[in-house]
């Protein structure tokens, strides 16, 4: 560690001091002994205050360095004119580079993922145009390969009109997004099944029927297992939840990972069924979906039989919008199950209002 300059400087003083002392003995003149007596007592106490302001220091970068390891932060910096990068060692952690080693600005966007690349690049040109900050985070993969996610803060400064340097920190929160995707999933996740549940489902549904959508809607699925209650009854409910889970397994195979599965209630699923527009392709994989169901579920050496009612509305009607789509499925569904059960209908066209055997929950 390099000598403090104020403290180099105080050691030539007293040297100086000490040969004037000197000089200063020989001669027969008190007051310049006293005089010096009192600059080296004045330098001794200004000697110990900073030696003691240095302890000082040293302890409060202890406690920042033992600090910003538990809190995995470190600082950085980038001068703009020459991109020369300046870290603490909470930052070569997180890229688990050695520490004070040269990094470059080259080395370390070879680290981050394409999306992240791009969207910090971005962030940073528009910063240094206004002089202003930002917060973002990133993906990165280590330079021993380890995948993590960094929370990246910066900030522009400036003299004048010119940007000169930017800086910031760089945080290690991959624990914080895996407990933040773990709420996510609890939150949007049929416990029992691991599919989508009811809330996830008609948020989709709106947003499959906007006139902005990515992806084509071309049918709502609707479907209820078959005899249930009765399968709870005999076999007990841990054989029910083991039906439930194959049939929403069973559905997720027949409609394909574009789709969405969901399950809407106790024994009800819901499918959104992404693609072509075509009521053979869509009525196509209902009857699959019917074949798939009716195998039989083994739960504990027993075979449980399994079948299920589905009714389906195709879209495509320009005034059709989640609620009457969801009633059209629904009605659909109410004529499978009056037809005798282990079959699909297709909703009809409108010729009348008809009311349907439950409460839509899904509002236009």
């Amino acid at each position: 560690m390099h000598k403090d300059h104020t403290f180099s400087t105080m050691e030539e003083d007293a040297a100086l001091l000490a040969e004037l002392r000197g000089y200063i003995e020989s001669s027969a003149d008190g007051e310049l002994q006293q005089l010096v007596g009192r600059l080296e007592r004045s330098l001794a106490g200004r000697s110990q205050a900073l030696r003691e302001r240095e302890s000082e220091l040293a302890r409060y970068k202890k406690m920042y360095e033992r600090s910003s390891s538990l809190a995995k932060i470190g600082v950085w910096e980038c001068d703009l004119a020459t991109e020369e990068l300046t870290w603490t060692d909470g930052v070569y952690d997180i890229f688990e580079l050695p520490r004070r080693m040269r990094v470059t600005r080259d080395l370390i966007l070879a680290l981050y993922t394409e999306t992240s690349r791009l969207e910090m690049e971005a962030l940073r040109a528009k910063a240094i145009r206004e002089c202003g900050s930002f917060t973002l985070d990133i993906e990165v993969r280590t330079a021993r390969g380890t995948s993590r996610w960094v929370r990246l803060s910066a900030d522009v400064e400036c003299e004048g009109d010119r940007p000169v340097r930017i800086f910031g920190t760089k945080q290690d929160i991959t624990y914080e997004k895996h407990l933040w995707d773990q709420m996510r999933v609890l939150a949007e996740c049929d416990a029992l099944t691991g599919f989508a549940n009811r809330g996830v489902f008609e948020t989709r549904l709106g947003q499959a029927l906007a006139p902005a959508a990515q992806k084509r809607l071309a049918a709502l699925v609707l479907l209820d297992v078959d005899g249930f209650k009765q399968i709870n009854d005999t076999l007990g409910h841990a054989a029910g939840d083991e039906c439930l889970r194959r049939t929403a397994q069973r559905l997720s195979e027949v409609f394909g990972p574009d789709s969405l599965v969901a399950r809407i209630g106790g024994d009800e699923f819901g499918v959104l069924v992404f693609g072509p527009r075509a009521a053979s392709w869509v009525e196509e994989r209902v009857a699959a979906a019917v074949t798939a169901i009716r195998l039989p579920v083994v739960w504990q050496g027993k075979s449980v039989a399994m079948s299920a009612s589905i009714g389906f509305a195709l879209t495509g009607m320009p005034d059709v919008g989640a609620a009457r789509l969801f009633v059209d499925a629904d009605l659909a569904l109410y004529e499978a199950k009056k037809a005798g059960r282990d079959t699909y209908r297709r909703s009809a066209p409108r010729t009348s209002p008809r009311r349907p055997h439950r409460t839509a929950p899904l509002t236009d």
